[in-house]
């Protein structure tokens, strides 16, 4: 039972059942609850009394209770605010974010998770109004540049919020193609350096010898053809922030280089005596896994661990295959905008784009409805469009995740084949032949953390929880050794 807060919580919550749950969750922790479902009886409440914390919904009958903050703000300055929406956009994100939010969970969100925000916020002071001045100010939603509301990028959106007011070094991890420089632009754009210059820097397409004048600039004569002085990336990125993309590729000479100047602060130019002091945040990326080229003696660790203070893993597309219609959308109507026809997209053909297994990621679907939008003769975009584009790798097999190798619907069809399950009980033997393997994946992509492996999957934590007591697995076989 947890300790009973001084002040009691405040729910603004206009959907009965998920109030109800959240109360009983709060109050089984010993929490006293006042809740209340509008703008109004908020205000009316806040009025009356002090409150320990505020979790509230974001659209509400009268009104956004976001966008009407300020009057609570008026009323309890230093009460922390916890924000629930259904409204899963980075933009209402940054906007939680921006508000000064202590947290901000999307909906459906880990019960447990939210429990335990509360008992952090209770007693806790929120951030000034100074500091949320200071924040970044986000653009209009339909000019965010990553869409998608699924739980894997719910995450993601999550983590984007929480670095937009430090500078601490972020490691954007996942395959080529899923939008790590997007990340990078987000939390540079919507953060507080973002009057400061955005300078990216690919280091895999450098030449190994010039890697480090690339970064750090060279003086004049300082090696053959340096015929004058130029200026390095971190200079041209002082102020503002430096994206290091596929860092697992950089030379072992000038990580050495780099590890110097992320710990002092400091470069020197090739060739130079002189240090600049250098002010920057760094975000690097990779789509290498970084763990074995560390133990091959690759990649040095003492760099990993100062690029690694909070990590943000991308997912691939086939394991958000829920955000593909609205990317899809997306990209018609930044086609449209470059020029090409007006097009839009029949249930059908959004159905065989979900059922593709999308190797390269969010920048192949790009890539693919704007061949869709050149190439369709018709405004209408349907099926048989989609199949003309992709050939025949389409595959129309429900549930195709192995890469090209048959998915699931062939693997489903051979285990059939062979174990011929009894009449009535076909549907529980195939549920649970798959599940098991479907649910240690998710625990071996994880390294056995659940709350991850319950987002990859798409179910809820607590779901997952049970699934694991009922399967006898053991999470902590999975865990990093």
């Amino acid at each position: 039972m947890g300790k009973t807060a001084i002040d009691p919580v405040l729910l603004v919550e206009d959907d009965a059942a998920i109030a109800t749950v959240i109360m009983a969750a709060l109050e089984d922790e010993g929490f006293v609850i006042a809740h209340c479902a509008s703008i109004a009886a908020r205000d009316a409440l806040l009025a009356g009394r002090r409150y320990s914390v505020m979790l509230t919904d974001v659209i509400l009958e009268d009104g956004d209770g976001l966008a009407s903050l300020s009057a609570v703000r008026d009323r309890a300055p230093d009460m922390p605010v916890i924000v629930l929406s259904a409204q899963n956009t980075l933009d209402t994100a940054v906007r939680a974010s921006e508000s000064d939010a202590f947290e901000y969970f999307p909906k459906p969100f880990d019960l447990d998770e939210l429990v335990q925000a509360v008992r952090q916020a209770v007693g806790s002071r929120a951030p000034s109004a100074t500091d949320a001045e200071e924040a970044m100010q986000a653009g209009e939603g339909e000019k965010m540049p990553l869409v998608g509301r699924s739980a894997a990028m719910q995450g993601v959106y999550r983590m984007i919020t929480r670095v937009l007011r430090n500078d601490l070094t972020v490691l954007v991890t996942g395959e080529s193609g899923t939008g790590k420089e997007l990340v990078a632009e987000a939390i540079h754009e919507l953060g507080h350096r973002r009057t400061g210059p955005f300078v990216a820097v690919n280091t895999a397409a450098i030449p190994a010898d010039l890697v480090e004048s690339e970064l750090f600039g060279h003086e004049k004569g300082a090696f053959t053809g340096a015929i004058a002085q130029a200026i390095g990336k971190f200079e041209q990125a002082n102020g503002g922030t430096l994206f290091l993309d596929e860092i697992g590729d950089m030379p072992a000479e000038a990580q050495t280089r780099l590890l110097r100047a992320l710990q002092s602060g400091r470069i020197r130019r090739v060739g130079g005596r002189q240090e600049i002091a250098v002010n920057v945040r760094i975000i690097a990326a990779t789509n290498r896994d970084l763990t074995p080229m560390i133990a091959s003696g690759t990649f040095r660790e003492d760099l990993f661990y100062r690029l690694n203070v909070v990590p943000i893993e991308l997912p691939p597309l086939r394991e958000r295959r829920e955000d593909i219609a609205a990317l899809a959308q997306h990209f018609l109507m930044l086609a449209a905008e470059d020029g090409l026809p007006r097009r839009h997209l029949t249930a059908e053909a959004i159905e065989r784009l979900e059922q593709r297994n999308w190797r390269g990621n969010v920048r192949e679907l790009r890539n693919v409805v704007y061949r869709l939008a050149l190439m369709a003769r018709e405004e209408r975009i349907d099926g048989d469009n989609v199949t003309d584009i992709l050939g025949p790798e389409i595959a129309v097999v429900s549930g195709a995740t192995d890469g090209g190798q048959g998915g699931f619907g062939a693997a489903l069809a051979a285990w059939l084949a062979t174990e011929a399950p009894p009449s009535g009980a076909v549907y529980h033997r195939a549920l649970g032949e798959f599940e098991k393997p479907l649910i240690e994946y998710a625990l071996g992509r994880t390294g056995g953390n659940q709350l991850r492996a319950a987002q990859l999957l798409g179910i809820n934590r607590n779901t997952l929880r049970k699934r694991i007591g009922e399967l006898g697995l053991e999470p902590d076989r999975f865990s990093p050794h």
